[in-house]
């Protein structure tokens, strides 16, 4: 009779009621333990382990904190020379930053540490807020909407220089026809404009838009032989004047003045009046959002205010 080959000894599981053949547990742990362990260090491999420059205590300066501060431009010699002064200036604000936690009252680090919050608060929720004023804010505004502000608060743009309206050429030392320029400076008409705008490249300096407002302090920078000493005399309503050195000449003809403490023109302010209505606008805003912001809060209940007893 034919001998039947050897079977594997089977074992009865007791939670599915199937048969499987038995297994060494001995084998299965070794073979977890070296597949767990193989797992590990494969993993340790992969973490990119920081380079350390320096230690105070257990803080730690590393590589990465300083590289991107190190400039391209810079020589070895000059980058040796910043990370050498960086590493010390860091190891002394450390040093009195752990003698100060040990030395300081109680008190007055519990108020350092407020103050530090506080900060780290402010400069968070700013930077939210005026990302979301840039992205709301409506900067457009009208001229009816300057002049209808300039006349409601006139009495506050009060002028805290002079101001005044001229035209005014700069010629050089070696220019022939001084008295023509002079002639049509004085006479104005279209004429003159036009054959002064002809040959204006032979001027040093021009300025023929007498129509606009312009700071005395303005008038003196463009021309030198100004100054605070004799403007009273050559910046004054209808006045014409002709300054000279060794290096040119300065026509000018003066159209109107206003002084200190007079009413600001409105073409003058209207650059400063459009800035104050986008300032009100944003503080608007800003009310307007916290305002809702808090609302929000207490509809979704993430917000409320304890009554005392």
């Amino acid at each position: 009779m034919r001998k039947q080959p050897a079977c594997v000894p089977l074992c009865n599981c007791y939670f599915c009621g199937m048969f499987f053949p038995k297994i060494n547990i001995a084998s299965i742990f070794c073979a977890i333990v070296v597949f767990t362990l193989s797992s590990c260090s494969s993993l340790f491999k992969e973490k990119e382990e920081k380079e350390p420059l320096a230690r105070v205590g257990d803080t730690f300066l590393y590589k990465e904190d300083i590289s991107s501060l190190i400039r391209e431009d810079m020589s070895a010699e000059d980058s040796t020379l910043f990370v050498t002064d960086y590493i010390n200036n860091w190891a002394s604000k450390q040093l009195l930053l752990s003698k100060s936690k040990i030395n300081l009252p109680e008190e007055k680090l519990a108020e350092f540490d407020r103050l530090v919050s506080d900060y780290r608060a402010d400069l968070y929720t700013r930077a939210y807020v005026e990302a979301l004023v840039l992205k709301a804010q409506d900067t457009a505004v009208t001229t009816s909407q300057l002049r209808q502000y300039y006349e409601k608060e006139k009495e506050n743009f009060k002028l805290n220089e002079k101001l005044v309206q001229l035209r005014f050429v700069g010629l050089p030392a070696q220019f022939l026809d001084k008295g023509g320029v002079i002639t049509k400076m004085k006479n104005w008409e279209v004429e003159d404009k036009n054959y002064l705008d002809s040959i204006a490249v032979q001027f040093k300096k021009i300025h023929f838009n007498d129509s606009i407002w312009v700071s005395a302090s303005r008038v003196k920078q463009e021309i030198p032989l100004l100054t605070s000493l004799n403007e009273e005399k050559y910046l004054k309503k209808s006045q014409f004047f002709e300054l000279e050195d060794s290096l040119g000449v300065y026509l000018g003809k003066v159209t109107d003045v206003l002084e200190v403490n007079d009413t600001a023109p409105f073409e003058y302010i209207s650059p400063d009046i459009r800035q104050l209505i986008l300032n009100r606008r944003r503080l608007d805003y800003i009310r307007k959002l916290e305002t809702e912001i808090i609302d929000e809060a207490i509809k979704k209940n993430e917000f409320e205010v304890y009554e005392k007893e």
